[in-house]
C-alpha cells in the first residue's frame, strides 16, 4: 500500500508557493521519492484553486536541486522540471523551496527553459545569496545534461513502469477496502 501526502512548496522568503492534494508515495530509494497525482487538487499561495488535468509522476530528489514532474498527456511524456531544494519530508507532507527557473520537456525532445525572468528578479527581491545562485545555476546544468543523456526519469520507460506501479497498487488498495466492506 501507498501513503497519500501533500506536496507542499515555498518560496525562499518561506512563503506559500503552491499545495497539491494529494500524491502517493509509490517508491523511495535512499537518494529519490518517487510519486504519483492524478488530477489533484491544487491551491497557489494566493489562494486560487485549480485542478490538474492528468496523471502525473513525479521525482524529488534529497541530494539534487530540481524536481521532475512527468505529466502523462495523450499517450506522450510532457516533462515539467522546477529548480528547487531537495525535498524534505515531514507529517505535514513532502516540502521544498521553488527557485523560479523550470525547464520543459516535450516528447520531441526539445527542451525550453523557462523563467529566468523570474530568478533574475527574485535573486535581487528575495536577496538570494550568491553561493545558492551558483547551486542552482550547476543543478539546471546537471538537469539539462540528464535530459540531454535520456537519464531517469527521461528514458520513458522509467516512467511507466513507475506509472504502473501506481496503477497496481491502487488496484490492490481498492480491493482491501472492497473486502473490507464485505
Amino acid at each position: 500500500m501507498y501513503n497519500k501526502v501533500e506536496i507542499i512548496s515555498y518560496k525562499h522568503n518561506g512563503d506559500l508557493h503552491r499545495v497539491w492534494q494529494y500524491g502517493y508515495i509509490v517508491r523511495e530509494t535512499s537518494d529519490m521519492l518517487v510519486l504519483v497525482n492524478d488530477r489533484a487538487n491544487v491551491i497557489d499561495g494566493d489562494g486560487r484553486r485549480w485542478r490538474t488535468k492528468e496523471p502525473a509522476v513525479c521525482y524529488f530528489f534529497k541530494e539534487y536541486w530540481f524536481n521532475i514532474i512527468c505529466m502523462m498527456r495523450n499517450h506522450s511524456v510532457y516533462y515539467y522540471c522546477n529548480l528547487s531544494s531537495p525535498y524534505v519530508k515531514d507529517e505535514e507532507g513532502i516540502k521544498y523551496i521553488d527557485y523560479d527557473l523550470d525547464v520543459k520537456v516535450f516528447p520531441s525532445g526539445d527542451k525550453l527553459v523557462l523563467d529566468r525572468d523570474e530568478f533574475d528578479f527574485n535573486k535581487l527581491d528575495l536577496q538570494y545569496p550568491a553561493d545558492l545562485i551558483v547551486i542552482i545555476e550547476k543543478n539546471l546544468k546537471l538537469l539539462l545534461n540528464r535530459i540531454d543523456e535520456g537519464l531517469a526519469p527521461f528514458a520513458l520507460g522509467t516512467v511507466l513502469n513507475d506509472y504502473n506501479l501506481y496503477k497496481s497498487q491502487k488496484k490492490q488498495t481498492e480491493k482491501r477496502f472492497a473486502k473490507a466492506k464485505d
